[in-house]
């Protein structure tokens, strides 16, 4: 069950306009990146959904997110299917992030009041997203989509829209200040922020400071 009721969740995300996302198989690694975005400032986290037995891995890391980052909001992304959305649901995923639109994962999220951001790649998919009762839309792939441009161009006959970009977005003040300025209301941050190289020498400051640059660069824009 999640930890975390949907307006607490939504509104987080939009807040700070940062949201982490990362998978490893190897369950302490992951712990330590969101260690790491916690420290620096992040309250959000998407775990992906990438690896064979990645349900498990993300098992043990909630319930230890739970007593070591209490107020970090755990999530799950590259949810495809309802079965699977309902499988992380009841390991206490508090949000479900998707690659694609499918409607029968809103059924899932929305009996049990879980926010979903579905991967849409139109207008007319952002439209059924909020038909759906999506509040969070993410254009993904964001740079393949159309970039910024696109999102200014959405958010022109739809100023209600709320759109997140993932994929192409870098924890860097020219990439996430693009992205804002174009109407984004967060952004979500994947390898650029967790390089493999990094990983290998775990070097987790580096994420730290990168979450806490990215988090600040938001702030001054919203603010």
């Amino acid at each position: 069950m999640a930890r975390f009721k949907r307006m607490d969740v939504l509104n987080t995300i939009m807040n700070t306009g940062i949201v982490p996302l990362y998978y490893n198989s190897n369950a302490e690694i992951v712990k330590q990146v969101v260690k790491a975005a916690y420290n620096g400032g992040a309250r959000v986290f998407e775990f992906t959904n990438r690896g064979d037995f990645a349900h498990e891995v993300f098992a043990e890391v909630n319930k230890w997110c739970a007593k070591e980052c209490p107020e970090m909001i755990m999530g799950v992304g590259s949810i495809v299917e309802p079965a699977t959305a309902a499988l992380y649901i009841q390991l206490g995923a508090n949000f479900l992030v998707s690659p694609n639109l499918n409607p029968e994962i809103a059924k899932i999220a929305n009996r049990r009041k879980i926010a979903w951001m579905p991967g849409c790649g139109t207008l007319s998919e952002i439209s059924l997203a909020e038909e759906l009762g999506c509040e969070i839309a993410k254009i993904f792939p964001g740079g393949e989509v159309g970039g910024p441009a696109f999102i200014k161009n959405i958010k022109g006959p739809c100023p209600w829209t709320n759109i997140m970009p993932s994929g192409g977005v870098a924890p860097t003040r020219e990439s996430i200040e693009a992205w804002m300025k174009a109407g984004a209301c967060c952004v979500g941050l994947g390898s650029q922020l967790t390089p493999s190289e990094v990983i290998a020498k775990g070097d987790y400051g580096f994420i730290e400071q990168k979450i806490r640059e990215s988090i600040e660069i938001v702030k001054n824009l919203k603010g």
